[in-house]
């Protein structure tokens, strides 16, 4: 998780190493964008990601999707 004192720049997007049940900050910022809408995430904001695809979402119809376009993807 982002450390609370480590300051972030103000709208900027923020590059993420997305880890099981955490991340790290690899360049600060103040939001993310979701990986199937391009919706802007605050940082303080961010729920949902994928270790394997290395993206955020930004709510749980977005992930849903993406799980769904996957498993469309590994059939064909």
């Amino acid at each position: 998780m982002i450390n609370r004192f480590e300051r972030t720049m103000p709208d900027e997007q923020a590059v993420i190493e997305y880890l099981d049940g955490d991340y790290t900050v690899v360049r600060p910022g103040s939001f993310v964008l979701c990986g199937v809408t391009g919706e802007k995430i605050q940082i303080d904001d961010l729920r949902y990601w994928s270790v394997d695809l290395q993206e955020a979402y930004a709510s749980t119809d977005a992930v849903l999707q993406r799980v769904r376009e996957q498993n469309q993807a590994d059939r064909h």
